[in-house]
């Protein structure tokens, strides 16, 4: 039964499909044009206009989900750019909900790291410390800023206690009862995100973030979290990063039969990248593998920033 492709085929019993995949995609405030990140080659920050045209064309691939995040020109102790309606994140879920209407999905992340001048994902009080209600505020006003700009689903990333339940109820009362939200529900505070910090300009100027975000050694805390998401109202949950958590996603898929997602972050994509850069590995098999794992784990969706070139594979098998 492992003789020819057609026969594996037959019984393979995990799928990876373009559908299935999310493209993250940053887009800055006051540039000229799309930005290289030189700890992710092939990934950019992107001014309104190359937003566009990569999304077109990433979606002319098969992947019509996109996860935005917005770097502005201007940052602040509070991030108020966040919330900002005419904003560069509210600005790039416009261009791209006006370029696809009802036939993408446009997901913003709900955030303040990118926004903020000190780089930590809420208000930060006078030890240093982030405050978890004050920040829960913000969130509320970034998630009805989002949902107003046209954004399918929000996607709270910081790791505040009760922040779903929080934009639920803001969203609600705002008449966004349609607006989903995909929730950072098991964000671990992992070595595997400073490419991202690199391309969304949001490293903390002091401290870290193992205050908030969750210890790499708890998967029993990181279910606890997940079932706390999904009870204060989310749409979907997920695991973050991917491939150092798959025994996460494996346990809360079969605990909790809830619709998961998996982050491939930013130090898995460019570990891929370097190795295959220096001829160690063959990238395009590696890439395949990878996400094959990470749905085999249980993940239904999967964000990457192999999206692109992982759908045009997908479709010369």
């Amino acid at each position: 039964m492992r003789r020819t492709p057609a026969l594996r085929g037959l019984i393979r019993e995990t799928t990876l499909e373009p559908r299935q995949l999310i493209a993250p995609l940053f887009v800055k405030e006051g540039i000229d044009a799309a930005v290289p990140v030189a700890s992710m080659p092939g990934q950019f920050q992107h001014t309104l206009e190359s937003l566009r045209k990569t999304a077109v064309d990433i979606a002319g691939r098969g992947v019509t989900a996109f996860m935005l995040f917005g770097i502005p020109a201007r940052k602040d102790a509070e991030g108020s750019e966040a919330w900002n309606p005419d904003g560069i994140g509210q600005r790039a879920i416009r261009a791209l909900r006006e370029e696809f209407g009802e036939d993408a999905v446009i997901m913003s992340d709900l955030c303040l790291d990118e926004y903020t001048d000190h780089g930590h994902c809420g208000v930060v009080g006078t030890d240093g410390a982030v405050i978890n209600d004050e920040t829960l505020e913000r969130y509320t006003r970034i998630a009805r800023a989002q949902a107003g700009a046209g954004a399918h689903m929000v996607g709270p990333s910081g790791m505040m206690d009760g922040q779903v339940e929080a934009i639920r109820t803001a969203l609600d009362g705002e008449g966004h009862i349609e607006t989903g939200i995909i929730a950072y529900a098991a964000k671990f505070a992992s070595a595997f995100y400073g490419p991202f910090r690199e391309a969304a300009e949001g490293a903390p100027k002091f401290g870290d973030r193992t205050g908030y975000q969750q210890d790499p050694a708890n998967a029993d805390e990181a279910l606890r979290e997940i079932r706390a998401d999904i009870a204060e109202g989310a749409d979907i949950v997920m695991v973050k990063p991917a491939l150092p958590y798959l025994d996460v996603i494996r346990r809360a898929k079969d605990e909790t039969g809830f619709p998961m997602a998996a982050y491939h972050v930013s130090g898995e994509y460019a570990m891929i990248k370097a190795a295959s850069a220096n001829g160690w590995i063959d990238e395009r098999r590696a890439v395949l593998e990878v996400l094959t794992s990470i749905r085999r784990a249980g993940a239904d969706l999967i964000l990457t920033y192999h999206a692109a070139d992982a759908a045009t594979w997908l479709a010369e098998r």
